[in-house]
């Protein structure tokens, strides 16, 4: 029989066992625009800074 030459460690067994995989993040649409974006985060929509469905902020241009 094959014998290993070191021994693995329980991490290093335990991590290759797991059926846990990643998922792809899930995404909440803004009640405002309709637009998707990650939950519980600002997002940009045409030069404005969203939150909750609220205008938060506005970039300024320079002229």
């Amino acid at each position: 029989m094959a014998h290993p030459k070191r021994k693995i460690s329980k991490t290093r067994r335990d991590k290759r066992r797991t059926h846990y995989k990643l998922n792809a993040p899930g995404l909440a649409q803004c009640p405002t625009t309709g637009e998707f974006h990650l939950p519980h985060r600002a997002f940009w929509l045409e030069d404005k800074l969203y939150y909750k469905g609220q205008v938060i902020m506005e970039k300024k241009v320079l002229a």
